[in-house]
């Protein structure tokens, strides 16, 4: 009689698993199950619609840096899965990657499209099962087989599960899959901004620097990168990294915390204090409004310039001491108060999910019950924005699909 494998979840990592496992073992009947009415849904939406598949980073000791919960575990899992087998994957399916200059690789039609119509082209290929709007409530393992109990009321029978829904923004979510015996790292929300009302800063919504270090005061967390203001307070890579580093020390905090902005890194304040002279001897003449030695885009100059009380109007010749010493703290170590985040839900990312102590890095089978799978978010695995989350959703289904259909 064919075995029956069973996907949970529509993503990246479910897609990646199912296309693979029928591919690489055409007698395994594979049904993927999507509880919404979307598939790939963060595939689409990533990158601004283009879809950041991967990082060109190809030393997995480096790229392993880039996940603030997993490391080891991933060190084990990208000796089997890696980036240039990412790449390679989709060039032989016709979808070349190419790499940006920060490092993030996206389709060469900077399309999304592109990414989910080969996958889908995959599935079709190799008659993996698509249902839509199937949810599961529950499963449970009587004697060699699954029991699936559906949203619906149908049960339906499994050999193999690989649950690959993503993380879950509440622990009770969790509880279908605890009810198996695992234990869940509480899930806390990463990759979100940072919410800053109130201040003047998000009148200058849209303006954006490609360098600044973000550190949140009487933490060690610091990132460096590009950074946007917003109309409700900062996004960007420097945010969104620092919130995925700090996912669980600012959920203590309840989003209620200090951040210094440094915008423009090549200087520290003492360092700045040290040129500062030499600068206005540079030009002593001109207005402080009109020259902006810093690069920094005008109306965020002008702003700093107005919060440190100081007018565009004067002469970098004529600058009182008061002033230069508020402009010099602005520039490198600007306070803001962040009260409350903003995620977006469809590309919402939790820190948190299924114990990778209670998972098999090689095999990605579960160490409490023989026959379940796990890939993707759904584990406690996460990393910074920058295709990374990507790369793990490719990796983890890819070894879990080979273990199913090399057990068959």
């Amino acid at each position: 009689m064919q075995q029956q494998l069973i996907v949970i979840g529509g993503g990246a990592s479910g897609f990646f698993c199912a296309v693979n496992a029928a591919r690489m073992n055409p007698a395994l009947k594979v049904l993927l199950l999507e509880k919404s009415n979307k598939l790939l849904s963060k595939v689409k939406i990533s990158g601004g619609g283009r879809c950041n598949a991967t990082h060109a980073c190809f030393d997995i000791l480096e790229l392993i840096k880039k996940y603030p919960r997993g490391k080891n575990f991933l060190k084990k899992s990208f000796h089997q899965f890696f980036t240039k087998d990412t790449i390679d994957w989709f060039a032989e399916r016709g979808v070349r990657l190419k790499t940006e200059e920060d490092g993030r690789m996206f389709p060469v039609t900077d399309d999304s499209q592109t990414i989910i119509d080969c996958l889908l082209k995959e599935a079709d290929k190799y008659k993996v099962i698509v249902q839509l709007q199937t949810g599961v409530t529950s499963f449970q393992k009587k004697e060699n087989k699954f029991e699936l109990q559906l949203h619906n009321g149908n049960i339906i029978l499994a050999d193999f599960i690989c649950v690959a829904t993503g993380g879950f923004p509440k622990a009770n979510m969790f509880d279908w899959l605890m009810s198996t015996g695992h234990t869940i790292a509480t899930p806390v929300p990463s990759l979100f901004t940072f919410n800053i009302l109130g201040n003047p800063i998000t009148s200058l919504m849209g303006v954006s620097v490609e360098r600044a270090i973000v550190k949140v005061a009487g933490t060690k967390l610091q990132e460096e990168g590009p950074l946007l203001i917003t109309h409700w307070g900062m996004s960007g890579p420097a945010i969104l990294r620092t919130s995925a580093w700090g996912a669980r020390e600012l959920a203590d905090k309840n989003y209620h915390f200090t951040i210094l902005v440094n915008w423009i890194p090549s200087y520290t304040e003492p360092m700045l204090r040290d040129d500062w002279q030499a600068i206005r001897d540079r030009f002593g003449a001109q207005k402080l409004g009109s020259k902006n030695p810093f690069g920094l885009p005008s109306r965020l100059w002008l702003h700093i310039l107005q919060e440190s009380e100081t007018d565009s109007d004067c002469r970098w010749s004529d600058l009182p001491s008061k002033q230069q010493n508020r402009l010099i703290k602005n520039l490198t170590a600007h306070e803001f108060s962040v009260k409350g985040k903003t995620t977006f839900k469809d590309e919402f990312v939790t820190a948190g999910g299924i114990m990778l102590s209670e998972i098999d890095a090689q095999t990605m089978q579960s160490k409490k019950l023989s026959g379940l799978f796990f890939a993707g978010e759904v584990m406690d695995v996460d990393g910074i924005t920058g295709g990374f989350n990507f790369q793990h959703a490719w990796t983890s289904g890819f070894i879990a699909a080979k273990a199913m259909a090399s057990a068959y």
